[in-house]
Formats: C-alpha cells, sequence, structure tokens
C-alpha cells in the first residue's frame, strides 16, 4: 500500500509542488516565462540571435541553433551565492546543468525549421527551494513556444520547429520513501535522487540518478521511474493548459 504520511510541506509522497506559470515576464524577451514549482522560482526567456555559431559555419552545418544559459542570482538562496562572473569561470553545476536544459530542448526541435538563427535560452532563478533544473526545463519549454509563436506571427519563421513538448521532475529516496518532486531539505538528504526529462508523448530525453552514499535496487529504480513518469504526465497536461491559455485560440 503507498505510503500516505504527509511530508514536512504537507505533501503527500506521489504529489508535486504547487505548480505555477506566467507569461510574458521579461518584455524585452521573444518568449517569457515565470515558473514556480512551489517555493522555487526561474525566470525562462528565449530570443532569437539572426546568426549560427562559428562553428556551423566553419563545417557548413546546415539550419539553426539552440543553446542555453543558467544561472542563480546572489539571492535565490539563504547565504548569498557569489556571481559566477565574480570567480572569473562558471563552475561545473553551471555547466552542466545549461548542457542539459539545452540538450532537453534541442531534443524536441527541428533545428533545420530555425533557419540560419540561434535561439537563446535564459533561465535566472530568483529563489531555490530544489529541483532549479527540473523547473528551468519545463518553463524553458514554455518560453521557447511562446518565443516561436510571435516570430511566426512576425513571419520570421515559416513554421513551428518544436516536434513535442518538454518537461522535467525530480524523484527520489528519502526517509526510506519514493518522493516526488524534492524541495530542499528532502534534496540535500535524500538517499537517492533522480532528474528525468520527458517529452509530451512519453519519451526520455535523459535520465540522471544517482545514490548519495547509499545504492538502489533495479526494482527501486523502476519505481522511482513510474513515480516521475506519472508527475510528468501531470506537469505535460499543465503545461498544455496554460499554452492553451496563452496562444490565441491554442494554436500549436
Amino acid at each position: 500500500m503507498p505510503d500516505s504520511t504527509l511530508r514536512t510541506d504537507g505533501r503527500h509522497p506521489a504529489q508535486l509542488r504547487p505548480i505555477t506559470f506566467e507569461a510574458g515576464i521579461a518584455p524585452h524577451a521573444t518568449g517569457s516565462v515565470l515558473v514556480s514549482f512551489g517555493s522555487t522560482r526561474v525566470i525562462c526567456a528565449a530570443m532569437i540571435e539572426p546568426k549560427v555559431p562559428a562553428w556551423m559555419r566553419q563545417q557548413g552545418v546546415k539550419g539553426g541553433w539552440l543553446t542555453a544559459e543558467y544561472s542563480m542570482l546572489p539571492y535565490s538562496t539563504l547565504d548569498r551565492k557569489a556571481r559566477d562572473i565574480s570567480k572569473g569561470k562558471l563552475d561545473g553545476r553551471t555547466v552542466e546543468i545549461q548542457r542539459l536544459i539545452g540538450r532537453s530542448l534541442r531534443a524536441v526541435v527541428d533545428l533545420q525549421k530555425l533557419g540560419d538563427n540561434t535561439l537563446w535560452i535564459d533561465c535566472d532563478v530568483l529563489q531555490a527551494d530544489g529541483g532549479t533544473r527540473t523547473a528551468s526545463i519545463t518553463g524553458a519549454y514554455l518560453a521557447t513556444r511562446l518565443a516561436v509563436q510571435k516570430l511566426i506571427d512576425e513571419k520570421k519563421l515559416a513554421e513551428n520547429p518544436l516536434a513535442d513538448s518538454v518537461a522535467a521532475v525530480s524523484v527520489g529516496m528519502f526517509g526510506g520513501r519514493e518522493l516526488l518532486d524534492l524541495n530542499y531539505l528532502e534534496d540535500k538528504d535524500a538517499d537517492v535522487d533522480a532528474n528525468v526529462v520527458m517529452t509530451g508523448r512519453g519519451q526520455f530525453v535523459e535520465v540522471q540518478s544517482s545514490g548519495e552514499e547509499s545504492t538502489f535496487s533495479p526494482e527501486q529504480f523502476q519505481s522511482l521511474l513510474t513515480l516521475a513518469q506519472k508527475g510528468l504526465k501531470d506537469l505535460s497536461a499543465l503545461q498544455t493548459a496554460f499554452l492553451t491559455k496563452s496562444l490565441l485560440g491554442g494554436k500549436w
């Protein structure tokens, strides 16, 4: 029987945090969304640049490109987090996360349909309470979809390059229980944690899983994946409802 004991924030083990999306948070971006996973809040913005990276031109690679940047603002955590620029380099975690965001979006974007353009995705964490990378991916897709529609409406793109939606969620084992969408207190002391990225049609993009001074069985891993799939199905439905409301007539 599933464990029904409530977590410290009042949720059931298999329950997402309250999820909200707010469009147009960055007016100068082509598309932008403020995404909230409980107390984790991230601004995701998409902007088009009418050129491609030098390596694509040098290698004769056709089509466009999509790349992502991620940062945690100094006041996003309880103790001030120094900006990467003040240290003179990106830390390893930042590099890992922005590469993950880029890979996740490129998995559902037909780069040929972007033309000779680069789509930049910027994810800036306003408040961190666990799951900043999963919130960033989930919001980055929405910002990209809004940006794409604006570019289509302005005749700057001939067709929608997005083949599917994409979202991400965390799962883990904490205190002997399998939990969905971990907050910071759960994440920092989890025995096992995983980040799962999946398309709206249910295809995996990436699964990152590790034991923290612990191990997990194949059966536990499969159970965590099943829990993540449940959460991602709910997230995909929330994305669809948001876009249906945000895009005139719910255009896809």
